[in-house]
Parts: structure tokens; C-alpha cells; sequence
């Protein structure tokens, strides 16, 4: 398989964060559409057995990666990070590409914070109430009850905001082409919740390029760059490190329409997980397992439904007494 990087350009404010397992999940449902879905089953067989055709990052601020969640003991002192206090370094949570090289201790004194990712008096996101009216026919007004007025969260982003998005990409199964037509399509028509209304729209900048991370000779851990189940993988439990997002996922496209579009809640590490393997492969370019599937399923209205429980991942040389 081979990592290969888009550059991504908001057009529009989104409903839904650009995150993998999601975007992911729209990128079934356009392959579904544009090759067939007899070819989309080929894609996903051996999905939930450590076989995916396609491994997709977070949207990451271009030229960042997450910042590992570890403990803040890891870190240089507040003192030795330009006089900066603690409460000030935790909203650096961006690491440059090229800090990679930087000895482990020093990334957070050379991570930006949100604000910073864009310019120094903008801001990467923010996030508004959009007011919605459902009118009723009878009366011409809005009411009470399913007619009341309401608001859904909007997330808008800076005009000189673009994002990094990591594929890993088995291209015996699907082209680079394919996904790249696939991705483009999901960006004129929306990507996420009320895509319908103008929501989630974004563009390619330019063609993937290929990606190789190059790793330490001390490597012995690995960063995930996006949402990922761990579980049963045989990682370290003391040593890794990582925050939980339990995902309440619900179908999308003409699913919807089933009547029971929720699935079952699932637990994941988010991005910036920091998992210590049993045995180091620095070639490794994802962890995590498919979620979901026949035999596991966590949708009641399609059990054959999968969902992204992989993560592409860098792997990084830490500092063994502050894992242990």
C-alpha cells in the first residue's frame, strides 16, 4: 500500500468535522454510485480482517500533524519553552511536518496552536448557530412542536484555511484515479450533514503526491493521524497514550431513508494517539481493525455496513523513561 497526501480547500462552512471514519463512509457511498455496488463489495471484502482498500487521515491543517497526546510531564518544562506557561503550551496541538526531526521533547515548544495554523490574527474554525424554520402549510407560519423554530451548529473556517489529507491506498483494488474522482465528487455535492442545503463543500488544490515518512532509527511507537480502534491489537496499555471519542454514527446517502438510520455507538482513540507496539514495524503505514461487517454488525438497518476503525500512522522515537 502507498500513502498518498490531497490538499484540501473549504468552500463553504460544514455540518460535519472532516474527519476519516466519516469521510470514509461518504467515500463508500460515492464508490457505490460511480463503479457499482457489485465492485464496492469486491472493495470491501477482507475489510473487517486487517484488509482495507483504503485508510483515510483526519483533515489536518497543511503542513501540521497532530500533536501526541501524552502526558504533559513528557514535554520540556514551561521555563525552557520561550517563557511560556502550561496553560498556554496545551493549545499548541499542531506539529510541523519538518519538526519531526526535532528531538521528542521539544515538539510542543515548536507546536502551533489553532490560530496560528492560519496566521497570527485569524482563525482556523469557528463554529455558529444557524437558525432553520420549518414552515407548515396549512397555517404558512411555523409553530409548535416539529414546527418550532431551531438552530444546528455550523463549523466555518478561515478564507486561508487548506488541510492535509493522508490516504493510505491499496491500488491493486482501487486506482488513484478512482479516489481521486471519488474525492472531488464528495466536494462539489457536500461532504456530511445538510450537504443537500450547501454544507461540506471543498476542493482538490492539486494531485496527490505520494508520501514516505521517514523513521528513526530509534522508532518504537506510533502516531495516528486519525480515529482508530486499538482494541485486542496487542499495544502496550501502559505506555500508549491517547483520548476517546465514543462516535454515535448514523447512515448517510439514501440509508437515511430506512427508518432506522443510527448505529450502534462505537469507541475510538482520536487522532494524536500515541500506541507502543509488542513488536516495531517502521514501515507500518495504518493500525486499528474494520469495524462492523455481517458478523459484528453495528447497523440493524444494513448488517454489512463497515465502519473505519484504521488510522494512517507516522512512527515516532520516544524517550523510554517518560513511557514507561
Amino acid at each position: 500500500m502507498q500513502t498518498y497526501r490531497f490538499i484540501l480547500r473549504p468552500l463553504s462552512a460544514f455540518g460535519t468535522p472532516l474527519v476519516g471514519d466519516t469521510l470514509l463512509g461518504q467515500l463508500c457511498w460515492t464508490l457505490r454510485y460511480q463503479l457499482g455496488n457489485a465492485r464496492l463489495n469486491e472493495l470491501l471484502k477482507g475489510y473487517t480482517g486487517g484488509q482495507p482498500f483504503a485508510v483515510l487521515s483526519d483533515a489536518l491543517p497543511i503542513g501540521f500533524l497532530p500533536l501526541p497526546n501524552v502526558p504533559s510531564a513528557s514535554w520540556q518544562s514551561p521555563a525552557t519553552s520561550e517563557g511560556l506557561d502550561r496553560k498556554a503550551l496545551k493549545k499548541r496541538k499542531w506539529l510541523p511536518v519538518d519538526g519531526l526531526a526535532t528531538p521528542f521533547v521539544q515538539w510542543q515548544s515548536i507546536a502551533k496552536s489553532d490560530v496560528e495554523v492560519v496566521r497570527a490574527d485569524g482563525v482556523a474554525a469557528m463554529e455558529r448557530a444557524q437558525p432553520h424554520n420549518t414552515i407548515n402549510r396549512r397555517t404558512g407560519t411555523t409553530g409548535q412542536g416539529q414546527f418550532a423554530p431551531y438552530v444546528m451548529p455550523q463549523i466555518w473556517f478561515d478564507s486561508a484555511m487548506q488541510f492535509d489529507l493522508y490516504a493510505v491506498l491499496d491500488e491493486d483494488r482501487l486506482t488513484l484515479a478512482e479516489l481521486t474522482a471519488a474525492l472531488q465528487y464528495i466536494g462539489n455535492v457536500g461532504f456530511g450533514r445538510d450537504a443537500s442545503i450547501g454544507l461540506g463543500k471543498f476542493v482538490l488544490q492539486a494531485a496527490a503526491t505520494p508520501v514516505t515518512w521517514h523513521a528513526p532509527a530509534s522508532a518504537n511507537a506510533y502516531l495516528t493521524l486519525g480515529p482508530c480502534a486499538p482494541q485486542g491489537l496487542g499495544l502496550c496499555p501502559v505506555r500508549s497514550t491517547y483520548q476517546v471519542v465514543t462516535r454515535f454514527g448514523r447512515h448517510g446517502d439514501a440509508a437515511v431513508q430506512t427508518g432506522q438510520p443510527f448505529k450502534r455507538p462505537v469507541l475510538l482513540a482520536k487522532a494524536g494517539a500515541v500506541f507502543w507496539p509488542e513488536m516495531m514495524d517502521s514501515e507500518c503505514q495504518f493500525i486499528g481493525q474494520g469495524l462492523g461487517g455481517r458478523d459484528k454488525p453495528i447497523s440493524l438497518a444494513m448488517p454489512e455496513t463497515v465502519q473505519q476503525g484504521y488510522a494512517p500512522v507516522v512512527a515516532i522515537s520516544l524517550p523510554v523513561e517518560q513511557t514507561a
